[in-house]
């Protein structure tokens, strides 16, 4: 069977990113997917808000000590964060070692301060105290992954509509 494709239907081929945009990219969004292994080596995905610190290369999640995830993790400790742009023509991937935190068990420990230092500025709570105590009833801790390997591409597509 002859191949009727010829280069002009070659769209641009992906480009790596580098380790800086890929840095950006992690800053600029507050949702990604989660993947953790199963027990039979299938991945579990889950969406996530989280906070990435580039200066410690960190990614930081909060979460409630019951979830399977955290199983997950205390189980087999790798895992890796999946956040894609807007238009989704590009993507980073952040691999590494998780670790999650001890439960938060008293209003204003070190956990529940580190669960109100992941907030973004703008939705910090008026009542601190009431946050933190939430933190508590919930059970809240803390995922670290210490990131060990960033990766992702860019397609450069064309912008505007077709035909221009």
């Amino acid at each position: 069977m002859a191949d009727n494709s010829s280069s002009e239907d070659v769209g641009p081929a992906p480009r790596a990113l580098s380790d800086a945009a890929l840095s950006e990219l992690l800053g600029t969004h507050q949702f990604g997917t989660l993947a953790t292994n199963k027990r039979s080596g299938h991945p579990h995905l889950t969406t996530m808000l989280y906070s990435w610190n580039p200066q410690e290369r960190v990614v930081r999640f909060s979460t409630t000590a019951d979830r399977v995830k955290v199983r997950q993790l205390h189980a087999d400790s790798r895992a890796a964060l999946h956040v894609s742009s807007e238009d989704h023509w590009s993507f980073a991937v952040a691999e590494g070692e998780a670790q999650v935190s001890e439960v938060t068990t008293v209003s204003g420990d070190a956990v529940g301060r580190e669960l109100l230092g992941m907030l973004p500025s703008g939705a910090r709570p008026e009542d601190e105290e009431a946050f933190l105590g939430q933190q508590v009833a919930e059970r809240r801790v803390v995922i670290r992954l210490k990131v060990n390997r960033l990766y992702g591409t860019v397609l450069d597509v064309p912008s505007g509509p077709e035909g221009d």
